[in-house]
Formats: structure tokens, C-alpha cells, sequence
């Protein structure tokens, strides 16, 4: 395309811009402002009103206040974001009114010519810290609710409509939650549209066409996949789309091994991306398999009464013996036998016990004829049937958060027909997983699961394996099987 059609486009970008609405996307960090500002005027009035000693001054709770939002302004934490985590949010807020009263107390201690009273600092972080986070808490909740009912979200556009392309297409319709709804792909030759895409995402054009398209379908949001367009044609397409105000993502290249952490480094105009894994093989998971060792016998121990009346229903509704020993696959593709209280009744030889194995969905849950017995079925639905494997745990054969482990003759199948399973194995399995508080369980998606379970071994750390722990329990509580 010559220098005259570019030229034209960016002249009906700008006019574009001219006519476009704020995007309902400004409007929600606004308001994480103002209630942050409420919130943590309120946590320093409560804990002044609370002291029982001199209160802190109040130059120096305005000053608390004032750096509070400034460090969260610091940790951008005011900005538009697609993923919403609530425990993410609160460890912000422990830690930025920590910072906060440090600099406070410091500045006091210097300054003051009277003694300072450090409980009343304690009390007004303990104040701010939990008024921030249910503030906080709130307004992602609501956010969240809002973007499932399909209140401000982005009009998506999709450049590349290939496989990634498709890809990004399902994970933004299963996920409404991140605030994007995909309208259509724009590329100029749409490669492999599988038959369940091609009917239901229409190629609403080519690169030129993107004015045109924003205009029509009021889009606010474009995530560039790939495409066979040239690079310069991509380039040019995200400086109109800046010039429009849109929001661009873009799927890396190598985007299946792309961990959270990465450094870059300019050389030049000249990015250089370095990729900071997780090592299976280093001091954070030697820390994390310890732990679990010493917490599944702490466990075992607290969990006494539990075990016990959980033996004892399973011995008087099933009988001897009380676990289920299964082989499992563990690390290195070792194998292991991994233990559950029994929940079945023994196979009769009428009992339908084959189980076809398709490479699109995993197995799990109730295969063949349905042999649980009313307590086996209470214990699966509770997970208490997955108790025992805190034996496993102890072991070490298993950690607490980990890829489920599988049967080996299901593992050597999948590691034959599922695109990067057999990279699970890198890890001890787990009780649960990234993919497990994700609705990955029972019969689901294979792909989807070993795509968690993968992103989990690379970006492990053991706050993501407490935020998996603290997600799990009210999984747990609606209830489910493997």
C-alpha cells in the first residue's frame, strides 16, 4: 500500500479519535481511587478514636494518608488491568501501608520531641490494611460482577485469524471476567479457522480496513495474534490503533514458554527479552517440597478426629480394606501409589468398566457403571476421599499444590497425543493445582489442564502456591470430583 492510502488512514484515525466516547475502563480506577481515599481516611480517624494513649498527631496521619496513595500510585496500581485477583490486591495493601507507617513512625521519632507511642502506629496499620483490602475486595467484586453481566467491557478485535487467533478468541469467551468481548478477526487471509470458529467469529476485513471497523463496531481493544501480514504492515497497524486510543495487546512469539517474570533490555531501539522460569530443579522448589513434608505430618495431626470418623463410616458402609491404592505418575515419571479412603464398591463382572481414552478430555471422576456407596459419594463430593494422600505428601511422593498426577498407561498415551503433557512430569503432582481452582477437573478439557499445569511449574512461587491453597477451600466447598 503507497504513502498516500497511510497517510489517508491516520487522517481518519485522528478524526476517529476526535468522536470517541471515554471508555468505560477509566472509569474504574477512578473509583479504586476514591475508595481507597475513603478507606484510608476512615482507617486513621478509627484508630486515632481507638487509642488508648496520646493519639498520633494529626500532620502525620494526613502524611500517612497522602503516602499510602502515593506508593499505590508508585506500584501502579491504579491502572487498567484485564485480571482481577483479589489476594493479589490485598497483599498490596498489607504491604504499601506497611511502607507507609515505617516512613511515618521514622519521621516522627526524628521529628517529635515526645515519646512515640508505637502501638499507635501498629493499630493504624492493622486499621489501614484491612480497611484498604475490603475496600478493595469490593470494588473488584463488583467488578467482577459487572463484566459477567456484560457491563463495561471492550469491544475486541482479533488480528490474525489463524489458531492463536482462534485460541485467543475461546479463552476471552470463557473468560468475561477479563473485561474483553471478542466482535471479530481482521486479517486478509484467514488461515486455519477451524469449522466450530469459522461460522461463529466473523473476518470482518483486512489491515486497511481498520478504521472502518473500529468505526462500525465501536471497537475500544485490539489483541494482535499471529498473522502472515509483513512486519511492517503490524507495525503500522499499532500506530494507527494508538492514534485511535485503542488498547493493544499482543501474543508473544514463544508465547507457550513466556513465564510471568521477564527482564528487558534495551539495546539500543533493540528489546531483549530474558525469560525467568521457575527451576524445578532449584532452592525455591527444594524450599517448597520441605515444607510440604513438614506440614502434611502437622496436618495428619490436626486432622486426627477427621481421619478417624472418616475410617470408621468407610469400614461400616464398604468394609475392609479402607484405602484405594492406585499407581500414579509422579517427578521424572516415576511411578508411585497414590492413596484414597475407598468409595466404590468392588467391580462385578457385569459392571461396564471400559473406558475410551480421546486426547481431548481428560479422565476422572465416575468411569463405567457408578459402584459409590451413599458415604462414598458424600466423601468424593467433599473431597475427604483425598485425604490419605497427605501420606503421600509425607512421603514425598506428592507436594500440596502440584499437576494431578495420572495413570500410567493414561500418561503414556497423553505423552503421545497431548501437546507438552509430558512437561507436567517436571514436578511432584499434587492434592491441588493451578488448573484444579481453574474448573479444570473430572472430564475436561486435556489441553486446558496441561496449559495451567505448565503455566504453574514456570511461574512458581510459593505466594502462588498459597493463593492456590486459599482458592482451593471454596472449591472444595461447592463441592466436585476429580
Amino acid at each position: 500500500m503507497g504513502g498516500h492510502g497511510l497517510s489517508t488512514q491516520k487522517i481518519e484515525a485522528r478524526a476517529l479519535l476526535g468522536g470517541r466516547l471515554v471508555p468505560a475502563r477509566r472509569r474504574w480506577p477512578h473509583g479504586v481511587l476514591l475508595m481507597d481515599t475513603v478507606m484510608v481516611t476512615v482507617a486513621a480517624v478509627v484508630s486515632s478514636l481507638f487509642a488508648p494513649h496520646k493519639p498520633t498527631s494529626l500532620p502525620y496521619l494526613v502524611l500517612f494518608c497522602v503516602l499510602t496513595l502515593v506508593f499505590f500510585t508508585a506500584v501502579r496500581s491504579y491502572r487498567h488491568r484485564l485480571t482481577l485477583a483479589i489476594l493479589d490486591e490485598v497483599a498490596i495493601c498489607f504491604g504499601v501501608s506497611a511502607v507507609a507507617t515505617m516512613i511515618v513512625v521514622s519521621l516522627e521519632s526524628l521529628l517529635s520531641t515526645q515519646e512515640v507511642v508505637t502501638g499507635n502506629s501498629v493499630r493504624l496499620w492493622s486499621f489501614a490494611a484491612v480497611y484498604l483490602s475490603a475496600g478493595r475486595t469490593g470494588m473488584l467484586i463488583a467488578q467482577k460482577s459487572a463484566r459477567r453481566k456484560g457491563e463495561g467491557m471492550e469491544r475486541t478485535l482479533v488480528v490474525g485469524a489463524g489458531q492463536v487467533g482462534s485460541l485467543v478468541w475461546s479463552r476471552l469467551k470463557e473468560h468475561p471476567e477479563l473485561g474483553l468481548v471478542p466482535v471479530g478477526f481482521l486479517d486478509k487471509e484467514p488461515m486455519a479457522l477451524s469449522d466450530a470458529y469459522s461460522d461463529e467469529i466473523p473476518v470482518l476485513g483486512a489491515s486497511w480496513d481498520l478504521e472502518r471497523v473500529v468505526r462500525l463496531h465501536g471497537i475500544e481493544h485490539v489483541v494482535l495474534a499471529f498473522s502472515s501480514a509483513p512486519h511492517g504492515v503490524m507495525l503500522d497497524l499499532v500506530a494507527r490503533c494508538e492514534t485511535m486510543g485503542l488498547r493493544v495487546s499482543v501474543v508473544p512469539r514463544l508465547f507457550e514458554r513466556m513465564p510471568s517474570r521477564v527482564d528487558v533490555t534495551h539495546v539500543g531501539g533493540l528489546p531483549l527479552m530474558h525469560l525467568r522460569p521457575s527451576n524445578p530443579r532449584g532452592t525455591q522448589y527444594a524450599v517448597k517440597y520441605a515444607l510440604d513434608r513438614v506440614l502434611a505430618v502437622l496436618a495428619m495431626v490436626l486432622l486426627a478426629p477427621v481421619f478417624a470418623m472418616v475410617v470408621l463410616a468407610v469400614l461400616l458402609s464398604l468394609g475392609r480394606p479402607v484405602l484405594y491404592r492406585q499407581r500414579r505418575v509422579g517427578r521424572d515419571e516415576r511411578p508411585f501409589e497414590m492413596l484414597k479412603f475407598r468409595t466404590m464398591r468392588p467391580i462385578c463382572p457385569s459392571d461396564d468398566t471400559a473406558l475410551e481414552l480421546r486426547p481431548d478430555t481428560a479422565p476422572g471422576g465416575v468411569e463405567g457403571t457408578d459402584r459409590r456407596s451413599r458415604v462414598g459419594a458424600f466423601l468424593r463430593r467433599s473431597s475427604l476421599d483425598e485425604l490419605p494422600q497427605l501420606l503421600n505428601i509425607a512421603h514425598g511422593d506428592m507436594s500440596f499444590v502440584g499437576p494431578r498426577p495420572e495413570r500410567p498407561e493414561f500418561a503414556e498415551y497423553f505423552d503421545e497425543n497431548v501437546y507438552r503433557y509430558g512437561e507436567r512430569h517436571r514436578v511432584k503432582g499434587g492434592l491441588t493445582g493451578w488448573a484444579q481452582i481453574h474448573r479444570l477437573r473430572g472430564q475436561t478439557s486435556l489441553a486446558d489442564r496441561v496449559e495451567w499445569d505448565n503455566y504453574y511449574i514456570e511461574n512458581f512461587s510459593l505466594w502462588l502456591d498459597l493463593k492456590i491453597i486459599l482458592r482451593t477451600v471454596p472449591e472444595v466447598l461447592r463441592g466436585g470430583t476429580e
